[in-house]
């Protein structure tokens, strides 16, 4: 099965066609199509191609599922026999995209794997 790792929002992502990611919030609506052209690398079975850093002409296409909050963070300070306690918390805003396809072209370096042969 093929597989890229992608970057955005500064976070890097191994994806695959049909897997659904969370990802950091991106200002498109939901049922937009976003185009990842940051690919750092590209599996497929034993064909293994990278970039330095990133692949030529290599995109990865997703649609936007909904725009959602993640679970929320609590961050408590505390400070034992001072009457100091604080609380303080957020929700990430998240972009859910399920991935649709992974396109390669252009120039590519391959490295394949070799099997010792006895």
């Amino acid at each position: 099965m093929a597989f890229a790792i992608i970057k955005t929002g500064g976070k890097q992502y191994r994806v695959a066609e049909g897997d659904t990611i969370d990802i950091d919030c991106l200002d498109l609506e939901a049922g937009a199509k976003a185009t990842f052209s940051e690919v750092l690398f590209h599996g497929d079975g034993e064909k293994l191609t990278h970039g330095s850093p990133l692949i030529d002409g290599a995109s990865v296409v997703g649609e936007v599922v909904e725009q959602r909050k993640d679970k929320k963070v609590i961050a408590f300070k505390f400070r034992r026999r001072k009457g100091y306690h604080r609380t303080v918390g957020h929700r990430r805003k998240l972009t859910r995209v399920k991935i649709n396809k992974i396109a390669l072209s252009g120039t590519k370096k391959s490295a394949t794997t070799k099997k010792a042969e006895e």
